[in-house]
C-alpha cells in the first residue's frame, strides 16, 4: 500500500513537471514571435547580432525578438 502511494506520487510529480515545462515553451513561442529583417527596420527596430545566438531585433519599446 505505502509503495502505491510513494509510485502515485511520483507520476503525479512528473506529469506536472511535464505540463509545466510544454506550458512554458507555448508560452515563450507565442510571446517572441520570429521575424525578417525587413520587418525589424520598417517596425522601427535595429537589428544587432549577439555572440553565439545569432541576430535580434531591438524594438524601440525595449523588447527583443529573433531575427529570421
Amino acid at each position: 500500500m505505502r509503495m502505491r502511494r510513494i509510485l502515485g506520487l511520483a507520476l503525479a510529480a512528473a506529469t506536472f513537471a511535464g505540463v509545466s515545462a510544454v506550458g512554458a515553451v507555448g508560452a515563450q513561442a507565442a510571446s517572441s514571435p520570429n521575424i525578417t529583417r525587413d520587418e525589424c527596420t520598417a517596425a522601427g527596430g535595429q537589428v544587432t547580432a549577439r555572440p553565439y545566438a545569432g541576430y535580434v531585433c531591438a524594438m524601440p519599446d525595449g523588447t527583443m525578438q529573433a531575427v529570421t
